[in-house]
């Protein structure tokens, strides 16, 4: 009896873990608004956490980006430093080795902006998850107000669900995605014509019962693209949090089934040095992942721009 008992509680925390693992890493939705305002056209304008999040990346674009060039343009010197000079590096970089070699110098001017403007959103997005605002307001809530986790009216509380980073959340990264998809459309028609941008998915000059099997290959690939960005970019800025969480999560769980907070403790030392890792490694990701998606929006869009077949 002691044991099935005992079972039954280490199952009970196993099963409180995975609730507070999902609830960390899902998509902050509309049932859970942190404002709610009134329906426009049947849709809910309520604002969710992840809208604010990207409210906050707005603004730090804004600030540490759009504001410092601005003021740097109406100077009369054009020397830059500070912030300009890395700004400076980064759009270089973004230009001369990320735009022009994929998409072409004839292009490059016309198609820079947006690739950088992705990666910094991107960056900004994925940065601000990092920083635990939202997780310190509600350990402050919770001991320091004592404000039960279940009042959903609580502000603080909703400001809880939902995944630290707005790129995370996969209606967001599928946003972005679909932007790439119709600037590879619009990219094709300006350089060959919206007719041949279309004729161009597929090879000349090749026999009929060919294009019945390449035609609909093709158009999957259109759709492709998209959903990979989508499912990359989000899937890589949830997996750290749910390994960063599990790995944290064992201490309760080692305590509650040895029944003993110096078991937790034991495991503490491994875990505690473990996730300290995994965030040193979130740190490079917030990066790399930027990258990637500006890259391959890159890619995309000059593979309509030079066609190879």
């Amino acid at each position: 009896m002691l044991g099935s008992s005992s079972g039954h509680e280490a199952q009970s925390v196993m099963e409180q873990v995975g609730d507070n693992i999902i609830h960390h890493v899902s998509n902050s939705d509309i049932h859970h608004p942190i404002f709610h305002l009134p329906h426009l056209f049947n849709i809910d304008m309520s604002v969710t956490k992840h809208v604010l999040m990207l409210w906050i990346v707005v603004v730090s674009v804004a600030l540490f980006v759009i504001l410092p060039v601005q003021q740097f343009i109406k100077k009369k010197t054009m020397i830059p430093s500070g912030l300009i000079n890395l700004l400076e590096i980064v759009v270089t970089f973004v230009r001369d080795t990320i735009v022009r070699p994929n998409v072409g110098p004839k292009w490059v001017n016309n198609w820079a902006p947006l690739i950088l403007t992705f990666l910094f959103f991107i960056f900004f997005a994925n940065a601000i998850g990092m920083i635990p605002i939202f997780d310190l307001l509600g350990v402050v809530n919770r001991f320091v107000l004592h404000v039960p986790i279940n009042d959903s009216n609580n502000f603080i509380n909703g400001l809880l669900h939902g995944g630290p980073t707005a790129t995370g959340n996969f209606n967001v990264t599928a946003a972005l995605a679909m932007i790439t998809f119709f600037s590879i459309i619009i990219a094709g028609a300006r350089a060959h014509g919206f007719i041949q941008h279309w004729k161009n998915l597929v090879p000349h000059g090749l026999p009929g019962f060919v294009y019945v099997i390449l035609i609909p290959i093709e158009i999957i690939g259109m759709f492709v693209k998209p959903f990979a960005l989508t499912m990359r970019l989000a899937a890589n800025m949830t997996g750290g949090h749910i390994a960063l969480l599990a790995i944290l999560s064992f201490m309760a769980i080692f305590a509650d089934m040895f029944h003993s907070v110096f078991a937790g403790i034991g495991v503490a030392i491994i875990s505690v040095p473990m996730a300290a890792a995994i965030s040193g490694l979130e740190i490079i990701v917030v990066i790399v992942q930027a990258y990637v998606f500006t890259l391959l929006s890159a890619v995309f869009i000059g593979m309509a721009i030079n066609v190879h077949h």
